[in-house]
């Protein structure tokens, strides 16, 4: 009886005193305070991702579309996978955390100890489990996701790209012809892919020449092909990776990216770094095109491209075909998160999608005219004046580079370095930044950086690998690569790798 008394004059309170057209007043009033509340958070979230350093973008269509209200992702892990074009994206994560000061898991040298899986002792700086926050992890490295999961945050979005077995043996005979065991022994590509087992010896490390993929996200790369082991790789692929990229559709892959870490648009603009030309020219080196973003994060310099090299790396569509059978376990992997994407594609929408490509596309055409010479056309290492954005240079074919166009103002200058400078550099001048005290003095020349092996001696019972012998001070210490190269190493920086004779 009394709750029906209240209730009574409840609603004489409301209707009798209020009325009615004061409740729909109320109603507007919180509809219009809901929308300013959204539409704040979406210019917050788009000042929020906007580059902390200068622009070169001409457009107002830099943003890109709106994300809608969500804050960018800082924790990423990056699994650089071979011959993916993956030298390119990790440029953009270069960019990012470089223009917000972002802290990067760098190597002691520039691979985390590849091939052996990744240790969280290999990170430079680290000082245990999350004792200090590091935001991107990015390099060369053989997945080990415990050791990973000790470096980067609870929150980290974890992500890597693929490429179709075939063209990736093209790519990887051409980039490691005279030091990958398998393919020195044969003659050219087509060869090895007509009897690979004349040529493999899976006892033998660092072939480079077996399910490659599977090696890089830390899985066995010899095991007999079967469904039953495809899928459980599969499975751990989708258990600790948000997302996966595909080589072939770079631009796709980009959008896709991007709306996943909430980025603006202009942070996913790129060139393609570390390409190879194929077609060899008169004069003996090479022009042309180039087929692919190649993504090795090594480099030699000082050794010729024969002449021969496209021979080397041709091969017959029967070959490519073979060459899918031998890698079996990529290519279920390829093929399954190849069609995974095209399922994210889908639910992302063709329309959108199609939109969101063709104002990439324009952005990065519209940075190549701010920024390069030639209007952004890649040139050979040898043509590029600046020894500070000249590749380097390994295997048979040529590496391109570019040239920035002359009289830039200082600031946009800055920004078009951060689009074109080699991986090997960048990684050099953040492991500066974040260690200045320990960074040589004086400049050093690029052209005499090692690559690919790590650096710091390290405890064999936390690594599991053996020390590097050497000491702290000025003098040189040395170390055999993977490869069997002499590396030379002063104050934990590389400075000199010579092959062996």
């Amino acid at each position: 009886m009394l709750f029906r008394r209240r209730a009574r004059m409840l609603r004489w309170l409301v209707f009798g005193r209020v009325g009615t057209v004061w409740i729909w007043k109320a109603l507007l009033l919180f509809v219009a305070i809901a929308f300013a509340v959204q539409l704040l958070g979406v210019i917050f979230n788009k000042s929020s991702v906007h580059p902390a350093g200068h622009s070169i973008f001409l457009s107002s269509d830099a943003q890109g579309p709106s994300l809608g209200f969500c804050q960018p992702h800082t924790h990423i892990m990056f699994l650089k996978t071979h011959k993916t074009a993956s030298s390119t994206v990790l440029n953009m994560l270069y960019r990012f955390g470089d223009e917000r000061n972002l802290r990067f898991a760098l190597p002691l040298g520039y691979q985390f100890g590849y091939p052996h899986p990744f240790n969280a002792h290999r990170v430079k700086g680290y000082q245990g489990p999350r004792a200090m926050e590091f935001h991107i992890l990015g390099h060369h490295m053989r997945f080990n996701k415990p050791e990973v999961e000790k470096v980067m945050p609870a929150d980290t979005f974890y992500f890597s790209i693929i490429r179709d077995p075939a063209s990736m043996a093209e790519s990887s005979f051409a980039y490691y012809k005279d030091v990958a065991p398998a393919f020195k022994k044969a003659k050219s590509l087509g060869d090895f892919a007509d009897n690979p087992y004349k040529y493999y010896d899976s006892r033998v490390r660092n072939n480079y020449a077996r399910n490659l993929l599977m090696f890089d996200f830390g899985m066995d790369n010899n095991a007999n092909f079967s469904l039953a082991v495809a899928q459980n790789a599969e499975a751990m692929i989708r258990q600790t990776f948000n997302l996966i990229l595909v080589s072939e559709y770079f631009d796709q892959s980009m959008i896709l990216l991007r709306h996943a870490l909430c980025w603006p648009l202009e942070a996913v603009v790129s060139f393609s770094l570390n390409a190879r030309q194929q077609k060899p020219s008169d004069e003996g080196g090479l022009s042309g095109s180039f087929v692919s973003k190649a993504a090795a994060a090594a480099g030699i310099v000082g050794r010729g491209v024969r002449p021969q090299a496209k021979v080397l790396t041709n091969v017959t569509d029967a070959q490519r075909e073979k060459l899918r059978q031998w890698n079996a376990a990529d290519m279920y992997l390829y093929k399954t998160f190849n069609r995974t994407f095209w399922e994210d594609i889908k639910r992302f929408g063709y329309a959108q999608m199609e939109q969101e490509v063709s104002l990439l596309r324009m952005l990065r055409k519209e940075m190549a005219q701010v920024c390069l010479r030639d209007g952004g056309k890649p040139v050979e290492a040898r043509r590029i004046r600046d020894k500070n954005i000249r590749p380097f240079q390994f295997g048979v074919l040529e590496i391109l580079g570019y040239e920035l166009q002359p009289g830039l103002d200082n600031a946009t200058r800055t920004a078009c370095l951060r689009m074109i400078r080699p991986e090997l550099q960048y990684k050099d001048l953040l492991d500066a930044k974040q260690f200045p005290r320990v960074a040589q003095s004086g400049p050093q020349n690029p052209a005499l950086v090692a690559a690919g092996a790590s650096l710091a001696r390290q405890d064999s019972s936390r690594t599991g690998e053996r020390p590097v012998e050497g000491n702290a001070g000025g003098r040189n210490a040395e170390e055999r690569d993977w490869d069997g190269s002499r590396i030379m190493r002063t104050n934990q920086t590389f400075l000199q790798k010579v092959r062996l004779t």
